[in-house]
């Protein structure tokens, strides 16, 4: 194989960041059974590529696949068609990681991620939760640096209003 990249670096790979990447597959779909598909498809479509991808920064081009991956579905779903999902407060266990633990138990802050629109949505949690800068959000998303700033904008103003509704419609 190209650059020594073998089936064991594969496997170490997905071993150190299964966790992280299910959390964020999380994040995305915000529904369990979508998260854990849209994992083993990113590292199926990864395996494949394998040979190509930098030895350095792997993870870079994994998050583009799994953001690519997920757009993927969300257009072919949006036909109409309603797809089931588990109540969120009885979700994402141990391995999806600390974060995510503590998403769940913010259920208003993941029905209004669930509520934003995907890029929008894509941006937030890969600025914010996955902690990348906006040139690297900007490369997994495929778009610019100014889009990511504009999209991030947006839905930090979408979720503050979302949230502030929320928490006033709570106090009556």
């Amino acid at each position: 194989m190209a650059d020594g990249r073998t089936r064991a670096d594969f496997e170490a790979y997905v071993s150190a960041r299964y966790g992280a990447l299910l959390g964020l597959a999380y994040l995305l779909t915000q529904d369990r059974g979508l998260a854990e598909d849209l994992v083993q498809a990113t590292l199926t479509k990864c395996w494949l590529a394998w040979r190509k991808v930098r030895a350095d920064d792997p993870t870079a081009y994994v998050r583009r696949v799994m953001v690519n991956t997920h757009t993927e579905w969300w257009r072919r779903r949006r036909g109409g068609k309603e797809v089931p999902t588990d109540d969120l407060a009885a979700v994402a266990p141990a391995a999806y990681g600390a974060g995510s633990v503590r998403l769940v138990e913010h259920s208003d802050l993941m029905q209004a991620l669930r509520r934003l629109p995907k890029k929008m949505c894509a941006a937030v949690v890969l600025r914010y939760f996955e902690d990348l800068s906006e040139a690297e959000t900007a490369d997994v998303l495929g778009c610019s640096i100014g889009t990511v700033k504009s999209q991030t904008h947006r839905a930090l103003t979408k979720l503050r209003v979302d949230l502030d509704s929320q928490a006033t419609t709570e106090t009556r």
